[in-house]
């Protein structure tokens, strides 16, 4: 349940970023302002001004299509413990790029501690479709 689940969410987060494949100034502006929202010597701002930004074209093409690669993966089982893995990469860079892994906000957002504690748990524990583990005897 829990990969199907978070597979309908990064099909459907990646379905909502489709435009940014051809106009990457949609995630720019995004970047942009959550910049103007952090201090300026943070480190998710250094990291927005000096890796996400100057490469924004490439990773308004790249999110997207991990979302999406990542989302039908989760949902037919396919390599699960590989794509959650991709998956949990990029929600905890989405988290840290808007600086919001050091806030209370991250704590109650359901973009947050589930997705990543949800991805990280299919990356420790996979889960394929129609393989079960037998529970063993004491």
């Amino acid at each position: 349940m829990l990969r199907v689940s978070l597979g309908i969410f990064f099909l459907f987060e990646g379905i909502s970023k489709i435009r940014w494949f051809g106009n990457s100034a949609l995630l720019a502006s995004q970047l942009r302002g959550w910049a103007q929202t952090m201090p300026p010597d943070s480190l998710s701002a250094r990291y927005l001004a000096r890796i996400a930004l100057p490469w924004v074209g490439y990773f308004a093409r790249l999110v997207p299509l991990g979302e999406l690669t990542s989302g039908l993966a989760l949902i037919t089982g396919f390599r699960t413990r590989l794509f959650a893995f991709l998956a949990f990469f990029m929600a905890l860079n989405f988290q840290f790029a808007s600086n919001v892994l050091v806030k209370y906000a991250f704590l109650t957002s359901g973009y947050g501690l589930p997705v990543l504690g949800g991805t990280l748990a299919l990356v420790l524990a996979g889960s394929s479709r129609g393989k079960h583990r037998p529970i063993a005897n004491s």
